[in-house]
């Protein structure tokens, strides 16, 4: 839909502009400013169960701040110029991404009415409600829904009756649900809970289902299907939407290109000289660790230490005897970290996120830690916000660890480009400041 909608704009633009104002910075400004607007406006926010309604209110909010931007333009770049044939211009590029809009809607409407492009559903309940959602479901196969089975400890004749809530969750590995619904009436506090944790560890979208006599917290998000069920989705991350995904990797890859060109492209073969000249071993050490979804990949360094075989399953410590002595400096000073850019643009890696960790060394923290495996949801970084903090390096005791993991998960819950300026900036302070667990 951006890629129509961008189409229209510059077509529209193209054939009825006054040829005179057509210029290269008019089509960069009026490209970016309906990309960023539509971004703030939430105007591709739309989805299977999205009402009419709905639609034609971010239409109208959206060209709105688009019509102000477009005169912009000519008020503050071009000393009040007036363009012939605004009123058609303005008119005709409303008229048609309104029709495109509808016309797609309506398209993957039928698309999804004919089984496809649908999400594998399950439910855990069976009370009224949950009965009233599954004929929705069934009725309007246009919302692309499918129910595979539904959950209860009240046993039911229904043919998709599966079992009880616990048995639940081998079913929805074996299955490939996409969707839970979990009715609240039925589910007690610690079986909502399970689902809860359950499903963020295997990236399954959760939703709730309300009792209506209670009164549930803000925090949740309301939708309505067919004006008749409420549902409370589970409060969204930051990295759960796509465009927040799409922006950091924009960001990274920004960053890297940088950090590689007018840093590393001179900085590589002095370090590169330094450490051949000291210890034997190549210059760049490479290691596996956990990254997104606990997948592993190779992360690249500075080698920073004599060739060893304890590589892979020991942590530096102080006065480590198998660091070398430039590979201290390296160390205290973070450069050994400097190839990890090229995982970032391989997209192993983020600028910022947790710290990868040795996948032996990850099998011990989940004994210890609750929510360390929250970690795995996002990319693994060069630097984070526990290392900014000062939690970098050697585990001593059990709140190393622990307090590690809250600031990385209070990171996944709380990102933002801003943030990740500022965990950026304070980590290239902490490099000329000097820590005291960089060894």
């Amino acid at each position: 839909m951006i890629l129509i909608d961008l189409f229209i704009i510059n077509g529209v633009i193209f054939y009825i502009f006054d040829k005179e104002y057509l210029q290269l910075d008019f089509f960069l400004y009026i490209n970016i400013f309906w990309l960023l607007s539509s971004l703030f406006v939430g105007f591709y926010k739309i989805y299977r169960h999205t009402r009419f309604y709905r639609i034609l209110s971010l239409l109208a909010i959206q060209f709105s701040v688009f019509f102000l931007g477009f005169f912009t333009y000519f008020a503050l770049f071009r000393e009040g110029d007036v363009v012939n044939n605004q009123t058609i211009i303005l008119t005709s590029i409303f008229l048609e991404i309104t029709f495109a809009k509808f016309l797609f809607i309506y398209a993957l409407k039928k698309y999804r009415s004919l089984g496809k492009n649908y999400r594998k559903v399950i439910v855990l309940g069976s009370d009224d409600t949950a009965k009233m959602l599954l004929k929705i479901f069934k009725k309007k196969k246009e919302f692309g829904y499918v129910v595979t089975a539904f959950f209860s400890d009240k046993t039911s004749k229904n043919q998709l009756y599966a079992g009880t809530i616990k048995e639940s969750f081998k079913f929805i590995l074996e299955n490939d649900v996409d969707e839970i619904y979990c009715f609240l009436s039925e589910l007690n506090q610690r079986e909502v809970k399970e689902a809860t944790t359950f499903s963020n560890q295997k990236g399954i979208s959760i939703k709730l289902v309300p009792d209506t006599n209670e009164l549930y917290s803000k925090n949740y998000k309301k939708e309505y299907y067919d004006d008749s069920i409420l549902i409370l989705k589970v409060h969204k991350l930051p990295f759960e939407s796509r465009e927040n995904r799409v922006v950091k990797r924009v960001f990274d890859i920004v960053f890297s290109i940088f950090a590689i060109f007018f840093v590393m492209s001179w900085l590589t073969p002095i370090l590169w000289i330094i450490i051949k000249l000291e210890s034997k071993g190549p210059a760049f050490f490479k290691q596996k660790r956990e990254g997104l979804r606990g997948e592993l990949f190779v992360c690249y360094k500075f080698r920073s230490m004599k060739v060893n075989l304890n590589s892979e399953n020991k942590h530096t410590i102080k006065n480590d005897v198998r660091v070398t002595f430039f590979g201290s400096f390296l160390r205290r000073t973070s450069l050994d970290e400097l190839p990890q850019f090229f995982n970032v643009l391989k997209g192993n890696m983020s600028v910022v996120g947790p710290r990868p960790h040795l996948k032996s060394l990850s099998i011990e923290y989940q004994k210890n830690v609750n929510n360390y495996i929250d970690r795995h949801t996002v990319k693994p970084g060069i630097t984070g916000l526990a290392q900014v903090r000062g939690y970098r390096g050697e585990i001593t005791k059990k709140s190393d660890i622990k307090n590690r993991i809250r600031l990385d998960i209070f990171y996944i819950e709380n990102w933002s480009i801003p943030l990740d300026i500022k965990i950026i900036l304070q980590t290239i302070f902490n490099v000329f400041k000097g820590e005291e667990k960089a060894y």
